[in-house]
C-alpha cells in the first residue's frame, strides 16, 4: 500500500521509523525499500523550515480568500474572490491558480449554479401589440445606456395563503445590457402591470439624462409588456420597444443570468415577509451594482465599468485588460481620454 504513496508520505514514514528507539534499519535500506533516493530524503528533511514558512503563508492567504468569499454574506466563485481582493485597500493581487489551489487545500467550495428548468411562460393574446425583435441579441454592440433589458421574476415566500399568486414577491428590473448595471428595480406582492410602469418611471428619474435619443428597451412577450399602458409610457418617455421571440429565453440572456445569480445568493427564511424579501432584493442589487465584480467587465463592478467606459479612467492598479472585439464598436477614445459617441447606431427604420 505504501509503495504507491507519494514521496511526501514515504519521507514521513522513513523519518518516523528512524526516530524510534528500537529501530534497527538504516536510512539507506529504508530508501531502497521505499523506492526513493537518499539525497531526496535528506533534501526533504533539510527543507522543513521552508515548508513550514510556506504553510504559514498559505494559511494567511487563505484567511484573505475566506473573507473575500463571504463578503457581505454572498458566497463567491474563484473570479469573484480574485476581483474582491483587487478592490481591497491596499489591493491584494492573487493569481487565480493560487486561489484554486488554496481552496482545494482547505476544502472551500465555490457555489455551483444548477441548471434552470424550462418554464412555460404566459404569452400575450394581443398579438397586434407585440414588437419585433429589433435587438437580435446584439447586447454589447451599441455602448452604454443604448440597450436596456427588462423582465420580471419571482421569489417564493414561505406562505400558506390560499391564493397561489400571493405566495411570491415579484421583482421587475431594468438593466443596461452593455454595463450589466441595474438601473431600476421595483418589488411587488402582486403580478400587475402597475409595478412594471413604476420601474420605467424610476429609470427615468434616476438615469433619464444618461439615455440616448434612440435607446431601445427589450423585453419578452409577457402581458405586462404588450399592454397598451406600457406601450404608452414608453412612447411618452421616448424609448423604443423590442421583444424576444416567443418561447426564446436566449433573446434576453443577460437578464435571465442576472435573475439566476440573484436567486442563488439571496437567502429566504421561513419568517420572511414580502417587506423582508424586498429589503433583501434591494440590498443585493446595491451589492451587485457596486461590489459584485465581473471578469468580463474588466474585473470591475457594473457601476465602476460604466464610469470607466465613459471617462477612460481605470480604477484598479496596472493596465486595464484588453478590450474584447464586441466592445470595440461602441466608441473611441478622444485625445483627453474620454470616450466619444458610439460609432455604430441602431437603425431607426427597424423600430
Amino acid at each position: 500500500m505504501y509503495m504507491n504513496a507519494s514521496p511526501e508520505v514515504k519521507y514521513r514514514i522513513i523519518r518516523d521509523t528512524v526516530t524510534k528507539d528500537d529501530n534497527q534499519l538504516n536510512i539507506n535500506e529504508l530508501c531502497k525499500t521505499a523506492g526513493i533516493s537518499r539525497s531526496g530524503y535528506y533534501y526533504w528533511v533539510n527543507s522543513e523550515p521552508t515548508r513550514q514558512a510556506k504553510e504559514l503563508q498559505d494559511r494567511k492567504d487563505f484567511e484573505l480568500i475566506l473573507v473575500a468569499f463571504q463578503y457581505r454574506g454572498y458566497n463567491k466563485g474563484v473570479r469573484g474572490i480574485c476581483m474582491r481582493l483587487l478592490h481591497l485597500d491596499p489591493p491584494v493581487v492573487m493569481n487565480i491558480k493560487k486561489i484554486r489551489r488554496l481552496m482545494r487545500k482547505f476544502n472551500l467550495r465555490c457555489p455551483i449554479r444548477k441548471a434552470n428548468p424550462y418554464r412555460i411562460l404566459a404569452r400575450a393574446k394581443q398579438e397586434s401589440r407585440i414588437a419585433p425583435n429589433v435587438l437580435n441579441r446584439e447586447f454589447r454592440s451599441h455602448g452604454p445606456r443604448s440597450i436596456l433589458l427588462t423582465d420580471i421574476t419571482y421569489i417564493p415566500r414561505y406562505s400558506h395563503h390560499k391564493d397561489p399568486f400571493a405566495r411570491f414577491t415579484y421583482v421587475s428590473i431594468i438593466m443596461d445590457a452593455f454595463t450589466k448595471e441595474v438601473l431600476a428595480c421595483v418589488c411587488s406582492p402582486s403580478l400587475s402591470a402597475d409595478f412594471v410602469l413604476e420601474t420605467v418611471s424610476q429609470l427615468m428619474e434616476q438615469h433619464g439624462d444618461e439615455l440616448k435619443t434612440n435607446t431601445l428597451i427589450h423585453s419578452d412577450q409577457g402581458c405586462q409588456y404588450t399592454s397598451s399602458r406600457f406601450t404608452t409610457i414608453l412612447n411618452d418617455v421616448g424609448l423604443r420597444q423590442s421583444m424576444s421571440r416567443r418561447g426564446n429565453c436566449w433573446d434576453n440572456a443577460p437578464q435571465e443570468s442576472l435573475f439566476g445569480h440573484m436567486k442563488d445568493e439571496i437567502r429566504v427564511l421561513p419568517s420572511d415577509s414580502n417587506q423582508n424579501i424586498t429589503e433583501k432584493v434591494l440590498e443585493w442589487i446595491d451589492y451587485y451594482n457596486h461590489e459584485r465584480y465581473q471578469w468580463s467587465l474588466a474585473k470591475l463592478s457594473p457601476s465602476e465599468y460604466y464610469r470607466y467606459v465613459t471617462t477612460g479612467v481605470y480604477p484598479l492598479p496596472g493596465a486595464p485588460p484588453e478590450v474584447k472585439q464586441e466592445d470595440r464598436g461602441f466608441g473611441s477614445v478622444s485625445e483627453d481620454g474620454f470616450f466619444m459617441e458610439p460609432l455604430i447606431q441602431i437603425d431607426d427604420d427597424n423600430a
